[in-house]
């Protein structure tokens, strides 16, 4: 359960993490810098659980996995958006970050709003204006992935067994 942080189209990979902080593969250094470029108060304001809500494309542009790794290093939750730009939703998946498709949500969704996300059923509730979103659960291989905490992850727990 967190706030929503909305954004609108074509949120690229280049204000999720601008280049010139990609000096370093920390983590937390890239949370310090997380959406600098298009709110330069996300990375102060963010806290742990929140959400961040965007409309269509999310996470265009170039094909750095530091984007997602720095939404995640920040504390963010789950990413909602009515569209993601594929290889940000491949990189999401693969470092464990939670992201929904869901254009109702997309759509009513403000900046502000308690929202609650359930990643198995795809539901989303926004306990501000005390609606609920259906967006498509993860199949349950994708779902396995993310609560490992990404690929890597993942797959090094299955070689343990």
């Amino acid at each position: 359960m967190g706030k929503a942080f909305k954004y609108g189209d074509n949120v690229d990979t280049d204000v999720i993490i601008p280049a010139r902080y990609l000096n370093t593969t920390d983590p937390a250094e890239l949370a310090k810098n997380c959406m600098r470029d298009i709110d330069e108060s996300f990375a102060v304001e963010v806290k742990e659980g929140d959400i961040i809500v965007a409309d269509n494309n999310f996470g265009c542009g170039s094909s750095r996995e530091h984007a997602p790794i720095a939404i995640k290093a920040s504390g963010v939750e789950c990413v909602i958006a009515r569209s993601f730009a594929r290889i940000f939703y491949r990189n999401a998946v693969n470092i464990g970050l939670p992201i929904l498709e869901c254009a109702e949500a997309s759509e009513k969704i403000a900046a502000g709003d308690k929202l609650e996300v359930n990643l198995a059923s795809g539901e989303i509730r926004n306990l501000t204006r005390k609606e609920t979103y259906k967006a498509d659960p993860f199949p349950p291989f994708m779902l396995s992935i993310i609560k490992e905490g990404g690929l890597v992850n993942k797959i090094k727990k299955e070689l343990k067994r």
